[in-house]
């Protein structure tokens, strides 16, 4: 048993390391490759909206009428008792049209072993709020999430959890089904690569 929980720690260790790593490398990209992934994540962004219109129409004219939102998508992995997911995405500003490339780091404790995809929506009805999500970034603690999920929004939002004041948020399987949203320790932060 000892064993088997050494090994365990070792791995969780191993992944750790191995993202922070990522996070860390300070070689500059190639213009060809960031233009590349601007454009993944604006085609990902692009059919995430899509599908969360089909599920809910009334969505695209709370998207269309926000201060701006944002789009992420987001591959977990569970291994034993630790999990973690990575993933990037785009803000736009609705007043001005700018984009700001982002990406998302979240730690999942908690039992399990695979992996799965899902995409996040924010929309944002406080230019406020938008600001500060693309400029600070924005953190989701557990104890955080766990009282948003009690807040469920209506009408245009129907499916979304209100995150905080004028912030709304939708989780999406990569098939477009909304689901409850699942994030705990996450972190939104502005990609220095990409913009």
């Amino acid at each position: 048993m000892k064993e088997k929980r050494r090994n365990v720690v070792m791995i969780v260790a191993m992944v750790v390391l191995c993202m922070g790593l990522t996070a860390c490398a300070t070689t500059p990209m190639p213009a060809a490759k960031k233009t590349d992934q601007q454009d993944e994540a604006r085609e990902m962004a692009k059919m995430t909206l899509a599908q969360l219109y089909a599920k809910n129409p009334d969505a695209q004219g709370a998207v269309r009428n926000a201060s701006g939102y944002a789009v992420f998508s987001d591959i977990g992995f569970k291994l034993m008792i630790m999990g973690g997911a990575k993933g990037a995405g785009v803000a736009v500003n609705n007043a001005t049209k700018q984009e700001t490339f982002m990406k998302m780091a979240e730690f999942q404790p908690g039992l399990g072993i695979g992996a799965e995809k899902y995409r996040v929506v924010f929309i944002f009805e406080d230019p406020a709020a938008f600001n500060s999500f693309v400029t600070s970034g924005w953190e989701a603690g557990a104890n955080a999430m766990a009282a948003a999920k009690t807040k469920t929004a209506g009408g245009a939002l129907r499916g979304a959890i209100i995150v905080s004041q004028g912030v709304f948020m939708y989780q999406l399987t990569e098939e477009g089904l909304i689901v409850g949203v699942s994030l705990t320790g996450a972190k939104f932060y502005k990609d220095k690569d990409l913009n």
